[in-house]
């Protein structure tokens, strides 16, 4: 190989990685542009209902005779009635309806339930996994990651595994019977002590 051939070469993979990194800028200023919270990454809103996460009735509003008495949960997003935006653009939105007896809850869960509807955080307060199982008999809510155990009837308070503390509360009211947002999350959402 010559000199010039040689020369020619490195400049071609130069100009190939330069044009790699040119064409990434596109693509680095549109995945900036993702992570800028928009109305589907906001937290629940006041106002806001709630849609079906799966099933026959994705994306539908959640009436609250769609829930179950005694459970199990539902896996939902909020979603503005108002602009049909679907809160889902954060995993940390996903939330859990479930419904009882309010004579069955304690006063601090009663107060923030509407018509026997309590809605939690559906993130894990120990590592962020969803918490997606439910314990028919004992009418509780767990993680099928870690076995951490909530009671929805007394603040989502943990009763067994490593979570450090309860899934936190929505307070709710019923608006055209559908549970409707009316304070946002009662602490942090996801994994942490605080």
């Amino acid at each position: 190989m010559t000199e010039r051939d040689d020369s020619c070469r490195r400049f071609a993979e130069r100009r190939a990685i330069l044009g790699a990194g040119v064409a990434l800028v596109p693509f680095l200023a549109g995945a900036a542009r993702a992570d800028e919270p928009g109305p589907a990454s906001l937290p629940p809103q006041p106002g806001d209902q709630f849609a079906f996460l799966t099933g026959e009735k994705k994306g539908q509003i959640v009436k609250a005779e769609d829930i179950p008495l005694g459970g199990p949960q539902v896996q939902v997003y909020p979603i503005d009635p108002k602009s049909g935006v679907v809160r889902d653009g954060s995993r940390l939105n996903l939330v859990l309806l479930a419904r009882f007896d309010p004579a069955t809850f304690d006063d601090a869960t009663r107060a923030r339930s509407a018509d026997g509807v309590v809605a939690y955080s559906g993130v894990c307060t120990h590592q962020g996994c969803a918490v997606n199982m439910w314990a028919s008999e004992a009418g509780l809510l767990f993680c099928s990651c870690h076995g951490s155990i909530y009671d929805p009837k007394h603040g989502a308070e943990v009763i067994g595994g490593p979570a450090p503390r309860a899934l936190p509360s929505l307070g709710l009211k019923v608006a055209n019977g559908a549970p409707t947002v009316a304070e946002g999350f009662s602490g942090r959402v996801g994994p942490g002590q605080h």
